[in-house]
């Protein structure tokens, strides 16, 4: 679907309709197709399933249901070859839905992680093996269930890029597969939704059955940048508009349409809370980060990261919204006290009721009682703590489930669990430093 509604324009009078599209519609320039279909709706229905009744931690593997992420075994036709020693490249990371594992697509496979403690789950090693090279260029979990999307990747890629694998991981294989006429660019996982990401357009599918529910034209978006809400029962969903700078929000419960002027320069990274009320973007200039409410668009905090360019690399709020963490190319990861309370932002309601905005006022430094007399630069708001890291190197950030606490992750294969004062901020204490890739006993 298309819309040509401008930044500042108030919601469509008339009701959003997801279009009737199929994988065959005739105006799709990259129409989908399927395949092995028949195993899908069972294997995604039980693990789904089995991942909510689950309610043992991922660090306790014996009460664990038998299709959960933390008690996979596989089968004699399982693809996994003897471990090789030698350390794979990571060519992508991702943390789960609720930050508690993350996976790392490498030049071999993929490698499933806990969080806390730091443990290698299962990992899948796909090289020597006759279906491709072994690349996996995107990996993304469901929670901590079976199911994970897989997308090839790397110099000798395991499957074409243009196609997203659905893995179940207790069958130790592909159960269906989305085929596209360009690359996937990244994918994005609901319980309930599966969402494409290409270079100019977005597919929303039905998770159980691969059903096209709508599809979304962009600007240029060659990092696949979206984020859907986690939610159960009403689902908001960002990308990047139709022009450089501009959002775009979908609020699928009450049928909305939102676009935001986030930036004046290009948008490279954002973040979104799981319950979809709060927006996080950063442009290409990499000195300010945005944080909008998604229900009508209007900015509720500006925070600063620096004063030169640097381009972000993560940006990812803490569960109760009220920090938000940013890793760069400068090798430092910044945590920001958010003054916005995102419970009182609001809930998506039908077209016609009221809509509120609670948010509190933002606070400045301690010179903003001059603003508007030295340029803006002095009156922002900077971090409260911050860790650094080796400059240039690509580290992503997700808040621990401990207390007042950061993971990073890098693409050299560190990891990283550091804490902060919330009180008094300043220099983040290392509590861990560990590599993933090396073999469990040493962590």
């Amino acid at each position: 679907m298309t819309s040509t509604l401008s930044a500042s324009s108030a919601w469509p009078e008339s009701p959003f309709v997801s279009p009737p599209m199929s994988e065959n519609s005739p105006d799709s320039d990259d129409r989908s197709s399927l395949s092995d279909l028949s195993d899908i709706s069972a294997a995604v229905t039980d693990a789904v399933d089995d991942e909510r009744r689950s309610l043992t931690s991922v660090t306790s593997p014996t009460n664990a249901a038998a299709t959960s992420v933390q008690n996979v075994n596989p089968s004699p036709n399982s693809v996994t070859l003897p471990v090789d020693s030698s350390t794979p490249n990571v060519l992508y990371l991702s943390f789960n839905q609720d930050y508690g594992c993350f996976a790392a697509g490498t030049d071999r496979g993929f490698r499933i992680y806990n969080c806390d403690p730091l443990r290698e789950i299962f990992r899948r090693d796909f090289t020597g093996n006759s279906n491709g090279g072994g690349g996996i260029g995107v990996v993304q979990m469901l929670f901590r269930c079976n199911i994970l999307a897989l997308v090839g990747g790397g110099p000798e890629p395991q499957y074409p890029l243009n196609k997203v694998m659905i893995w179940d991981d207790h069958q130790s294989r592909c159960i269906g597969e989305l085929s596209f006429r360009s690359e996937v660019k990244s994918v994005r996982l609901r319980r309930d939704r599966i969402v494409v990401v290409l270079a100019q357009k977005i597919f929303v599918y039905n998770f159980s059955d691969l059903k096209l529910l709508h599809q979304i034209e962009t600007v240029a978006n060659p990092k696949g940048l979206c984020e859907v809400s986690q939610v159960s029962g009403s689902m908001v969903l960002v990308c990047p508009g139709l022009q450089k700078g501009q959002v775009r929000v979908e609020h699928y419960a009450s049928k909305r349409t939102k676009f935001v002027m986030a930036h004046d320069s290009r948008i490279v990274c954002f973040a979104l809370t799981n319950d979809g009320r709060l927006l996080a973007t950063s442009s290409s200039k990499g000195t300010l980060v945005r944080i909008y409410n998604t229900l009508d668009g209007s900015l509720v905090q500006e925070v600063r990261r620096g004063a030169d360019r640097a381009e972000i690399y993560s940006l990812a709020f803490s569960p109760t919204a009220q920090w938000l963490a940013v890793s760069s190319d400068k090798g430092t990861v910044h945590v920001f006290n958010l003054k916005v309370d995102s419970a009182a932002l609001g809930v998506d309601r039908p077209r016609g009721a009221s809509e509120s905005n609670a948010a509190s006022p933002s606070a400045g430094s301690h010179l903003s009682f001059i603003r508007g007399v030295l340029p803006k630069y002095f009156s922002s708001e900077w971090s409260v703590a911050q860790f650094r890291l080796q400059e240039g190197l690509q580290h992503i950030v997700a808040f621990g489930h401990q207390k007042n606490t950061v993971v990073i992750l890098g693409m050299d294969g560190s990891f990283y669990r550091c804490q902060y004062d919330a009180a008094t901020g300043g220099e983040m204490t290392l509590l861990e430093h560990h590599s993933f890739l090396k073999s469990e006993e040493n962590f």
